[in-house]
């Protein structure tokens, strides 16, 4: 990392396109104002950081959500069980229609 000294009004080039000018600088915090093509995403550290971690929970949650779904059916999540114990099972050649005539 390269770390520098600059003053109010002072610039630092990165490339040939982008410029970093130092604006003003208020107790522990600096203003920059940063000159970059359109094509450059500039975004600051803690807001990646914060919708990184926003995004891990919420797919934790869906996971998570999807999981109560399917125990509150009575299914697993891994894979869905017969709604017919295999012991109350009948196999279809077992029925005869005619009893119900």
């Amino acid at each position: 990392m390269l770390v520098l000294t600059r003053k109010p009004g002072e610039s630092v080039l990165i490339g040939d396109d982008i410029t970093i000018t130092i604006l003003e600088t208020r107790g522990d915090g600096v203003r920059i104002g940063i000159d970059a093509p359109r094509g450059v995403r500039i975004q600051r550290d803690e807001i990646v950081r914060a919708l990184t971690e926003a995004n891990v929970a919420a797919a934790t949650a869906a996971d998570d959500g999807h999981t109560r779904i399917l125990a509150a059916l009575g299914l697993s999540p891994v894979a869905a069980p017969s709604a017919v114990p295999p012991e109350a099972a009948v196999a279809p050649a077992a029925i005869d229609p005619a009893a119900d005539a």
